[in-house]
């Protein structure tokens, strides 16, 4: 806590901030009115211009214009001029404070700091997020700025019952987060559930996004489908709060966590609402049924494969006609490394180059692989519809849930045939039932239980009515 005594107050805060040694720690003396005064802020967090103009209105206040503040909370309501201000007597939550930003005042003759909010942050523009476009559309995405990401909530639902709720989280980092929702729409329940969970929280650093987030929130080990769904643009993430859900927000992180989340939820996507009604079903209708493909078809073709008896004379054309000496479980595995190990290396592939890369690994390891034999035709085409397809729906999380699905039913039908096929959809569906999403609802929901009107809503795009009234 802060004393009166100016001066070990000044030394508490140089030995904690470690000043000296560290350069963008800006530690300015300052004396006006016959006081002593000392600020403390970040270079490169605060907006110099304003900073200056707050010093000389103070450096223009004299000894009779001091006497009329009874305390320091006075003094920042009517001497700042700039910026939000606030007091403390906690030297905790001031260095935190300035930490995030802010700049700290302390003023010889009072036993509370002054906090003068006149941060800025480094931003990049807000562009359209690569892994989520959308044909009509606004073309601007989330940022790594926490509060430009509230505001272009705010820009979208005009309402004071859009509460934007801060909570710091890392007992370093002391990350900042954002609990954003209707006051009105959200679930009372879910909401204390969120709080009790986010202050529960006893991790050092959370600096590695979103997902790190959700692990601390969710105890998750080995079932692959995820709880939460992410977005990167601001009007999906307004569409969902104006529904009553709850987006979570984190300083540093381009993205909003959705919640709660089911499987069903996945169907949805930005581009439905941006076609006319009957267009925005057939989407949803076509991204299931794509979904559905990428996990069985493979395993069936395999399964159907090692049974060629049950092929029907009019579906011949699906047998492999060319003998290949490697098993078609190994081709497989082998396809599916491949694929991996690509999309690992075209992260780390430059923009210019990206193009080339791609041909590279389509035409060139493909067709050789054919060619040496290595590899069959109707595998090498599976696989190249599968995986392509995986990107009609967005979320990379339960993109790589199926994949693993896939590899549980090739594997079941590799060592016990049909009933290898039957059990590994019997323990996908398992793993799902099994998963509850945040709010302890069942990952059906609203399935099961069962919810005609809210099923309806996410497997068909509701016309928005016009209140004639």
């Amino acid at each position: 806590m802060f004393s009166t005594d100016f001066a070990e107050n000044r030394r508490m805060l140089q030995d904690d901030l470690r000043t000296a040694r560290s350069f963008d720690l800006v530690s300015r003396a300052l004396r006006f009115a016959g006081r002593q005064a000392q600020l403390y802020f970040i270079d490169g967090m605060v907006k110099d211009d304003t900073l200056n103009k707050i010093i000389e209105v103070l450096l223009r206040h004299t000894a009779e214009d001091l006497n009329g503040y009874a305390d320091a909370r006075a003094f920042a309501e009517k001497a700042v001029p700039y910026g939000e201000t606030d007091v403390t007597g906690n030297a905790q939550d001031f260095l935190t404070c300035v930490l995030s930003g802010v700049v700290g005042m302390l003023l010889e003759g009072y036993g509370e700091a002054i906090l003068i909010d006149v941060r800025t942050y480094p931003a990049r523009p807000v562009t359209e997020p690569e892994n989520d476009r959308v044909l009509r559309g606004a073309r601007e995405g989330f940022v790594e700025t926490l509060v430009n990401n509230t505001a272009m909530l705010r820009r979208r639902i005009r309402d004071p019952a859009l509460t934007m709720e801060r909570i710091q989280v890392g007992e370093r980092s002391k990350s900042d987060l954002c609990l954003c929702y209707l006051e009105d729409r959200a679930d009372p329940a879910l909401l204390e559930k969120l709080r009790r969970r986010l202050h529960g929280i006893k991790i050092n650093t959370l600096t590695m996004g979103l997902e790190s987030l959700t692990e601390c929130l969710v105890k998750q080990r080995w079932n692959p489908f995820p709880r939460a769904r992410y977005t990167e643009r601001p009007d999906c993430a307004a569409a969902c709060v104006a529904e009553g859900q709850i987006v979570l927000l984190m300083d540093n992180c381009p993205a909003g966590m959705i919640l709660p989340t089911g499987i069903f939820d996945f169907l949805q996507d930005t581009n439905d609402f941006c076609f006319l009604p009957a267009t925005g079903v057939y989407l949803r209708w076509l991204r299931l049924l794509v979904s559905m493909l990428t996990t069985v078809l493979t395993p069936l073709w395999y399964l159907l494969i090692k049974n060629p008896d049950w092929i029907p004379e009019a579906m011949n054309f699906i047998k492999i006609h060319e003998a290949i000496e490697m098993p078609l479980l190994l081709q497989f595995v082998l396809i599916e490394l491949v694929i991996g190990a690509l999309k690992l290396a075209s992260l780390n592939t430059p923009s210019s180059l990206s193009n080339s890369f791609a041909v590279i690994g389509a035409l060139v390891l493909g067709e050789f692989a054919i060619r040496a034999g290595l590899m069959a035709p109707e595998t090498v085409l599976y696989m190249a519809f599968v995986t392509v397809a995986n990107y009609a729906q967005p979320s990379y999380e339960l993109g790589y849930a199926l994949s693993f699905s896939r590899m549980l039913l090739l594997v079941g039908t590799a060592l016990f045939n049909l009933w290898g096929f039957l059990g590994g959809g019997v323990l996908m569906l398992a793993a799902i039932s099994a998963t509850k999403t945040i709010s302890g609802n069942c990952y059906w929901y609203p399935l099961i239980p069962f919810r005609p009107k809210a099923l309806a809503s996410l497997f068909l795009r509701q016309p928005l009515r016009r209140d004639n009234s």
